[in-house]
């Protein structure tokens, strides 16, 4: 009786579906997030007679064969890397991408990693960081006299000084692109560390070609539809209980067998 064991490897895969549709929705207001969709694929299948196999001493062909498949399987929870919404804050140490790229966050190991989340601050020493306090590629620091800050599109860090009219240069933010940001490994609190799949990370000053510009002032939203996602679980659901029901019949049929005398 495979339906049992084939049922239930499509309970299990749905239920990784709904993990993944349920994580999307727990982050639907987490800046810069990027939705997660969970991937299928049919498991090997077992053949009972093989397609194209001689069926005779004649030599005739099977023109279809039996192949008995053995169920479904999670192949990869894919990463859907498309530009979510912008939102004004007025915060002018908020930073939105406009276009491709990754701010750089130097981590306590001394790694590098990359995130969309903007919402930056300065820590006691004028230091910009994230919200967990890692400094930002390259480290900029702002004068504690200085009396305004500006971020410009290519991001220029300018600053206007106390008792000065000029604005002042303190630093250039760079951010990174790759070939396939799908595959970074996401380590949460909004990074990411670059990995083989997703290739060497490309960095340059926002602007340039191939690269997004910055948006000071602004967060990117997180890119989770929610119709989409509420769509998606109901689907998900039903796909499970279906699922469930043939392990119910296929109980019942083996009740039946046992029944016979």
């Amino acid at each position: 009786m495979r339906a049992l064991s084939i049922a239930a490897s499509g309970m299990q895969a749905q239920q990784t579906n709904v993990d993944v549709i349920s994580h999307n929705i727990a982050n639907m207001n987490t800046t810069g997030y990027k939705r997660q969709r969970a991937e299928f694929q049919d498991m090997l299948y077992q053949n009972m007679e093989r397609p194209g196999s001689t069926s005779s001493a004649s030599g005739n062909i099977l023109p279809l064969g039996i192949q008995i498949g053995v169920g479904v399987r999670t192949d990869a929870v894919g990463r859907l890397t498309e530009q979510g919404g912008i939102s004004s804050t007025g915060n002018g140490y908020d930073l939105a991408i406009n276009g491709r790229g990754y701010l750089q966050v130097t981590l306590p190991s001394g790694q590098t990693a990359y995130t969309r989340a903007g919402n930056l601050a300065v820590n006691a020493d004028g230091e910009m960081v994230t919200t967990d306090g890692y400094p930002i590629e390259p480290s900029i620091t702002i004068p504690q006299d200085a009396t305004a800050m500006q971020i410009t599109r290519d991001g220029i860090v300018e600053v206007v000084m106390a008792g000065q009219t000029d604005p002042t240069q303190v630093g250039q933010i760079e951010i990174a692109t790759f070939v396939n940001p799908a595959g970074l490994e996401a380590i949460g609190d909004n990074l990411f560390l670059e990995t083989p799949a997703s290739g060497v990370a490309n960095t340059a000053t926002p602007g340039s070609p191939g690269f997004g510009t910055l948006m000071q002032g602004f967060l990117e939203l997180s890119n989770v539809n929610a119709v989409e996602e509420i769509s998606s679980l109901i689907v998900a659901q039903r796909a499970y209980e279906m699922n469930a029901r043939v392990i119910t019949a296929a109980d019942e049929m083996l009740q039946a067998a046992t029944q016979l005398r």
